[in-house]
């Protein structure tokens, strides 16, 4: 066995407690065992990679401006915001679930190939993609001195509408498939805010101009643009338009010839933090140089569960993650009280809302990641924030249904207990929806290969939770059949009956947990 030199010993130990999370195993092992200028040299090399990475995972103002993890905060922003949603991957991930891992690759290409089309578009057109939430994603269009960001925001629509023309059709050794997405698209005001603990950060958007680019997305048709009426009035002049057969709401009309709608508004620029170089090979050099990379690289890390990041590390000299088809149990928890409650707040109690928004986030993450499971993402729901929970993927535990009860039971709790912030003087009442199930998924890393791209879980099973979700009572969780059979002797139920959910061809039996059978 190589024997340690003490000096490179000595400058090593310093930096090792901030390397344990962020380095292959073997690699901080030989580190360990070995910390000569040639490891550290590939402990350099390895953490710039990450780095690379870890930047292709962020929002460009989350890349761009980090806080220091730990640190909240917030600020308001204007602009236009769309929303889009994808209508047939469901029955494309089922057809290829059989054929195991090749069938995963094969679903992996398409979606990559709509995502990295779709994020193209928006690149070139001046948007920016703030989150992945499913197979859905939120991008924003800044305001600007040309007051052109809904203008813009609707030619990048027409763009991507056109583009999926390619997925109408899509033959495949499985059949043929089609893809369709709509489009929402509304202009106003919201509230953005990084949350969270040292340990985990979240970037999170607030307010009714959020909830309202949802609402018009799920108001759309497939293969439309659908805009509010707030975005409608920036460019009634512009384009043609017709009445959304949902009051409020108009559709843009594609009569423009290819060279009146054009490829781009604005020349797509480089997402990519400038690379560090390795400018001294000597031991203090090095050991100096890894410094600075950490310094970039903790607070991006810190925004990732810590599974994922995991994975991340472990797969970074491959650059992607294998693609895979899990069968989890998937938690969403509606947040409602805080997210809204954002539109009337007064100047002087911004901060104690996001320090409120801060301390529940941190305190849920805690609850999650205890039982084994990953906080995929906080997003915008209808009312409230989604809060998207993990048991299953990327790890599998033999009782991942009964650690996402447990979960559950105790994010009731910590949001029960939760002491309400004074929002235009009076306390926000605060409450939680939640909903769990069960099934086949597929997981992968989705978006752009060398560009925005996250890991994230799709399929039919993250919709019958989401669904069941927003059919919660307050402070209620319901469970699927097939959760609460995995459940029901260490946990008491509620039978509730079969109820329709949306998509579903039949009602699906449903039963609320209650608690602990030893409560």
């Amino acid at each position: 066995m190589p024997q340690k030199n003490e000096p490179s010993t000595a400058l090593f130990a310093a930096l090792e407690p901030r390397l344990r999370n962020l380095l292959p195993a073997d690699l901080y092992a030989l580190a360990w065992i070995d910390p000569a200028p040639a490891t550290l040299e590939r402990v350099f090399e390895h953490l710039r990679t990450l780095q690379s990475i870890l930047y292709d995972y962020m929002p460009r103002q989350v890349a761009e401006s980090l806080p220091q993890p730990g640190e909240v905060r917030h600020a308001w922003q204007e602009g236009t915001l769309m929303f889009t949603d994808l209508a047939g991957f469901t029955p494309l991930m089922e057809a290829n679930a059989a054929f195991g891992r090749q069938g995963a690759y094969t679903v992996l290409k398409t979606l990559n190939d709509y995502f990295g089309t779709m994020i193209e578009i928006v690149g070139k057109s001046g948007g920016n993609l703030l989150e992945f939430t499913g197979d859905a994603m939120l991008i924003q269009f800044p305001a600007n001195p040309r007051h052109n960001d809904s203008a813009q925001a609707v030619r990048a629509a027409l763009r991507m509408q056109r583009a999926m023309r390619r997925f109408a059709e899509m033959p495949l050794p499985q059949g043929t498939f089609t893809l369709g997405m709509r489009i929402g698209i509304h202009t106003g005001r919201f509230f953005t805010a990084e949350i969270g603990t040292p340990f985990r950060m979240e970037h999170v958007l607030l307010g009714g101009a959020v909830t309202q680019t949802k609402q018009a997305e799920g108001a759309g048709k497939v293969g439309r643009v659908n805009l509010t009426s707030a975005a409608y009035e920036r460019v009634r002049g512009q384009f043609r338009f017709e009445p959304n057969d949902r009051e409020g709401y108009m559709l843009a009309i594609d009569d423009l010839t290819p060279r009146e709608l054009g490829d781009f508004d604005l020349a797509p620029t480089a997402r990519r933090l400038t690379r560090a170089l390795l400018m001294d090979r000597s031991m203090s050099g090095l050991v100096r140089q890894i410094d600075q990379v950490l310094q970039v690289v903790e607070p991006l890390a810190s925004y990732l569960p810590r599974p994922i990041l995991n994975l991340l590390v472990e797969n970074a000299a491959r650059r992607q993650i294998p693609p895979d088809f899990p069968e989890p149990t998937v938690l969403f928890v509606n947040l409602v009280g805080l997210p809204e409650s954002v539109d009337h707040v007064r100047p002087e109690e911004e901060d104690a809302l996001a320090a409120s928004f801060s301390r529940v986030f941190g305190l849920i993450n805690a609850a999650v990641e205890a039982r084994g499971g990953v906080l995929k993402k906080v997003t915008c729901h209808l009312s409230g924030s989604d809060i998207m929970i993990i048991f299953g993927a990327p790890n599998a535990h033999t009782d991942d249904p009964l650690r996402a009860a447990d979960a559950a039971l105790a994010i009731r709790q910590i949001v029960a207990q939760l002491q309400p912030p004074l929002v235009g003087g009076e306390a926000v009442a605060v409450y939680c929806q939640i909903g769990i199930a069960r099934g086949a998924a597929f997981s992968a890393e989705i978006g752009e290969a060398r560009g925005r791209r996250e890991f994230n879980v799709l399929g039919d099973v993250v919709n019958t939770a989401a669904r069941l979700m927003s059919k919660a009572g307050r402070a209620q969780i319901l469970l699927t059949e097939s959760v609460y059979s995995a459940v029901q002797e260490r946990m008491a139920c509620e039978p509730l009956g079969a109820i329709p959910l949306k998509g579903k061809a039949a009602s699906l039996p449903i039963y609320a947990l209650l608690g602990h059978l030893s409560e």
